[in-house]
């Protein structure tokens, strides 16, 4: 068997052309139905600024697993997602991540770090997303569910690990591409003129060329301090950019760290990695490189922000994943960043864009964001709360809406009908509390009385289960794996009256879209990974031949050629003719 890549996109017209099919048998875009997608409250503005420019919620998907191909974002978008964090690019675009990597059994754990795809297909897709957005906006079936429309959206860009990488001509022409993507736009625009009516009328379509034009800097673990501002300042300089530089938490140190997640919040299985402390950038002279950058950047008449904060580096103690390195996320990481931003505003009086502050630095957040926490988290003064963990749980992108009417209401039921207002409420609301800010309130709630939704005994509960091996054909139809996959590789077809199997439902997946990532196998019910025992179906005939394993290669909604039994074959022929049977609407990519 040849390599093969992890994922291999669909193309614009084969994306189109699901739409449709899925829009008219069964009223979903990407298995999302019509009750998760966001319709703007009219009486509540939950709009901000990121960077000066304007977006229409304060959410989005972090860099991750559902910010890297198109359907991703297109699905956050329709959930409510305004601002989108890409998956980060680097230089090296032909990694080899290990299987599974990502645990998400109780908080979250993960071993992938960057983009799976090439850097030009990384391109690809988030430009056929913004095209595919731009349409959607101005689809009229969709018209009703966005209410008075979608609002603004902003793509931020996320590049590392090192200059001598980002300097280099493939990220070098990565960021030039996103900053003018005139050429890839019309190099896809025919393919908008093959797809159903109600898409082929927007062919001519002004696409806005400019994708992106802000950039959140990855320095992971272990990136020194002079690397990260020579990063910042060639991004400036050379590109023009507004850059965002995302820190780790490990600027607490590790006494801090360690006394937090093991001790305050009970994770005593969590092995933190003293090591990755003294590697990281320390927090004194993370002072000081926010300050003299915040200061480069204004002089340039550029913008600067910070995000809080990359995963934290812990020892593999559980055996789910096989790297000896895992990094943790979800829960505990709230608390840790939310420390961190308290620390930071004592640090930086008046230089942080944040309630009690009201400086110049924009704090972007990523850490066990919930529809729980959202309210407290946005009180907080971020721009935006970003979001990844809460994602690879049942429910997947149908969790965002609620997060934003939970946010609406919130907002609402105070009084107010913005954030803004609805901020400096809260901010007086804790200083007559007592507390110096917003921040310093919520995290004197999470790390006092209101702990338990971050502690391990919230924490604890693991994914149900039955006493059932998993099969081909036929299972409880949870519908967890479709909602659990991040790349949206599932799909189910309700079974033929005239069928003999007995479930109610049916799952298959698009292998191509699935890369093995071992979310769907944690929230199984059933015995078994889903991934690899539910019929695979491929439109691509080279990765067919270049997998091992079941496999059915299909095209125009037939089973054209196969790895397994005849009767298996059989059975996904007839699945595929149902209506709604065929997730391509007989289009192959």
């Amino acid at each position: 068997m040849t390599s093969v890549a992890p994922l291999t996109p669909m193309s614009l017209g084969a994306l189109l052309h699901r739409i449709d099919h899925e829009w008219s048998t069964r009223n979903r875009i990407f298995d999302l139905p019509t009750a998760r997608i966001w319709s703007p409250e009219p009486d509540v503005d939950l709009g901000f600024e990121f960077l000066g420019r304007p977006c229409a919620t304060p959410i989005g998907p972090a860099a991750g697993p559902h910010s890297q191909m198109t359907q991703n974002l297109v699905l956050a978008w329709l959930g409510g997602s305004r601002l989108f964090e890409l998956k980060t690019v680097q230089v090296i675009d032909d990694l080899e991540i290990a299987r599974p990597c990502i645990d998400m059994q109780t908080v979250g754990y993960n071993i992938e770090w960057s983009q799976e795809l090439s850097v030009p297909a990384s391109v690809d897709e988030y430009v056929k997303a913004s095209m595919l957005i731009r349409m959607l906006s101005e689809w009229e079936p969709l018209a009703e569910h966005l209410g008075d429309g979608p609002g603004e959206h902003v793509f931020d860009m996320s590049v590392g690990y090192d200059l001598a990488g980002i300097s280099g001509e493939k990220v070098a022409g990565f960021i030039a591409a996103m900053l003018d993507a005139g050429p890839v736009i019309e190099r896809l625009r025919p393919e908008i003129g093959s797809a159903p009516e109600s898409f082929a009328r927007l062919a001519d379509v002004d696409f806005g060329t400019r994708i992106a034009d802000t950039l959140t800097l990855s320095t992971f673990h272990g990136c020194p301090p002079h690397e990260i501002e020579a990063i910042t300042r060639h991004l400036i300089d050379v590109h023009g950019l507004d850059v965002i530089v995302k820190l780790n938490p490990t600027l607490l140190g590790y006494e801090t760290v360690s006394a937090i997640v093991n001790d305050e919040l009970g994770y005593r299985d969590v092995s933190v990695k003293e090591q990755a402390f003294a590697d990281d950038l320390q927090f004194e002279r993370g002072i000081e490189l926010i300050g003299d950058l915040a200061d480069y950047a204004r002089e340039r008449g550029r913008r600067f922000g910070i995000k809080l904060t990359n995963t934290l580096v812990v020892d593999n103690t559980r055996g789910v994943m096989p790297d000896d390195t895992m990094y943790l996320s979800g829960a505990p990481l709230h608390v840790l960043a939310s420390t961190l931003l308290e620390r930071l505003s004592d640090a930086l009086p008046g230089r942080l864009a944040v309630p009690g502050h009201d400086g110049e630095v924009m704090v972007s957040f990523s850490a066990g964001v919930t529809k729980e926490n959202l309210a407290d988290t946005i009180a907080m003064g971020v721009n935006p709360a970003t979001i990844c963990s809460d994602l690879l749980k049942p429910g997947g992108y149908g969790r965002l809406a609620p997060m934003l009417r939970a946010l609406a209401t919130t907002v609402s039921e105070d009084g107010f009908a913005d954030l803004d207002s609805w901020r400096r409420h809260r901010q007086e609301r804790a200083v007559a509390a007592g507390h110096r800010t917003t921040c310093a309130e919520h995290v004197a709630a999470i790390r006092g009385e209101g702990r338990e939704p971050f502690a391990l005994s919230g924490n604890s509960k693991l994914p149900r289960e039955v006493d059932h091996d998993l099969e081909m054909f036929g299972c409880v139809a949870c519908n967890f794996c479709v909602t659990v996959c991040p790349n949206d590789a599932f799909f189910s077809i309700r079974t033929p009256e005239d069928s003999d199997l007995e479930s109610r439902q049916q799952y298959l997946v698009l292998a191509e879209l699935c890369n093995e990532c071992g979310n769907c196998l944690t929230f199984c019910p059933e015995r078994g990974d889903p991934a690899m025992i539910k019929p695979r179906l491929y439109s691509d005939v080279s990765v067919f031949a270049a997998h091992e394993g079941q496999g059915f290669l299909v095209s125009a909604g037939r089973v054209v050629d196969y790895r397994g039994g005849d009767l298996e074959a059989a059975t996904v022929g007839a699945l595929l003719a149902a209506p709604a049977g065929d997730p391509l609407g007989g289009v192959r990519p």
